[in-house]
């Protein structure tokens, strides 16, 4: 057996543990910044394995730092992410493993996140050999959208890194593929609240208010031709408007209304452009109509763009994973957001995408739905890209 099979044979006999770590935190799933039970465990099993590592970073992140053995003039250091949290969903999946927390679920992979990347931390601790440098794995709280990638750089987990890469399970993609793409590969993502102010009378006499639900309706209308007339058709983007409120009575008219919707865009160049835009056609229809308004725009994640020279190396590693080069795709963008960005920001790096999906056995539900699930042996195909990249470049 040459030595790269023999290397994927130990990998793959890590299978039956990856799987119980995956069950346990799946079955104790915490939301964003209360992750305290997950980061014990993860902290038990460092600690069983003699890595080093701190806890309490960003309330409840962890990082740890495996040092490599083999010689080299110029050793690199690599970050390796993943999310430890859950979701506010209510679980729907009669299976053994099945969340305990009530009305909290692990439905978007993030406990096979942290479930590879303990296999990845066992793997690189028990063959330092393999590579130089530094890995810092870092566990991350409150992904879904509540600032952890953040608050970890703000804690410094970045110092002395020359990259970083991550992954995440995805059901869009059947099992045995990897979704790797340089540039942006995920959306921007933020939100928008706006309270229209009118005056209300009776729905008789409509020429003594100021009527907030014919200006939501204007204002609703008009935010769609920033996509159509404002952006270049070549730049994909989304504006939704997902909530509109308004009215108490049929024969009232409404003296205010709420709306709020959801921004997505992939070009960086919008990031200023969009919030500004909306905002001035909500103070535009307001003026016209003699209404006011009240506008809270949250940035919340930047698109996510790979750094072309590190996608190079894991698309080229990931090849060596699967079973055909042609199951390595770049047809993966998404208009779905990950705060992942943050770190891609500030260094080079990659985030890519493990398929986890089996329509066979059932395992398509969609991400954030409540009978999420996925093919457990994309684990293992994780914890083998994530070996084999920094066998790459940190050999």
């Amino acid at each position: 057996m040459n030595n790269q099979l023999h290397r994927r044979h130990k990998i793959h006999r890590l299978q039956p543990n990856l799987v119980q770590w995956r069950r346990h935190i799946h079955q104790h799933p915490e939301l964003a910044f209360q992750e305290h039970q997950t980061a014990n465990f993860i902290s038990q099993k460092l600690t069983e394995w003699g890595i080093t590592h701190q806890t309490g970073i960003a309330k409840t992140g962890i990082i740890a730092q495996i040092e490599g053995t083999k010689p080299s003039v110029n050793p690199q250091n690599l970050a390796i992410r993943a999310d430890m949290d859950a979701l506010p969903i209510l679980e729907d999946n009669s299976v053994p493993y099945q969340s305990q927390h009530h009305g909290i679920m692990h439905a978007c992979g993030h406990d096979g996140h942290t479930a590879i990347l303990l296999g990845t931390a066992y793997y690189l601790a028990h063959h330092r050999e393999y590579f130089a440098g530094t890995i810092k794995l870092i566990f991350q709280p409150a992904e879904e959208g509540l600032g952890g990638a953040k608050a970890m750089i703000e804690a410094g987990v970045l110092e002395n890194v020359a990259a970083i890469i991550g992954l995440h399970l995805w059901n869009n993609l059947p099992l045995g593929t990897v979704g790797v793409r340089h540039g942006a590969l995920m959306a921007a993502s933020e939100a928008f609240f706006c309270q229209i102010l009118g005056k209300g009378g009776h729905g008789g006499m409509p020429h003594q208010t100021v009527d907030a639900v014919v200006v939501g309706a204007h204002i609703i209308q008009a935010l769609q031709t920033i996509i159509s007339r404002n952006i270049d058709p070549l730049d994909a983007a989304v504006i939704t408007v997902g909530e509109l409120h308004a009215g108490t009575k049929q024969n009232v008219v409404a003296a205010t209304a709420k709306l709020s919707g959801t921004v997505r865009y992939f070009n960086p160049a919008l990031t200023q452009f969009i919030p500004q835009r909306i905002e001035q056609i909500i103070a535009g229809i307001c003026q016209i109509h003699g209404a006011d308004y009240k506008l809270d725009y949250q940035q919340i994640s930047p698109p996510l763009v790979n750094d072309e020279t590190i996608t190079n190396l894991l698309h080229s590693v990931a090849e060596s994973v699967v079973k055909t080069p042609t199951d390595v795709t770049s047809d993966c963008q998404t208009l779905a957001s990950e705060d992942m960005a943050y770190f891609l920001q500030k260094i080079p790096g990659c985030f890519f995408f493990v398929g986890s999906a089996n329509s066979k056995k059932g395992l398509n539900a969609p991400h954030h739905h409540p009978q999420f699930d996925f093919d457990e042996t994309a684990l293992a195909i994780g914890v083998e890209v994530f070996v084999r990249f920094v066998e790459a470049f940190c050999g």
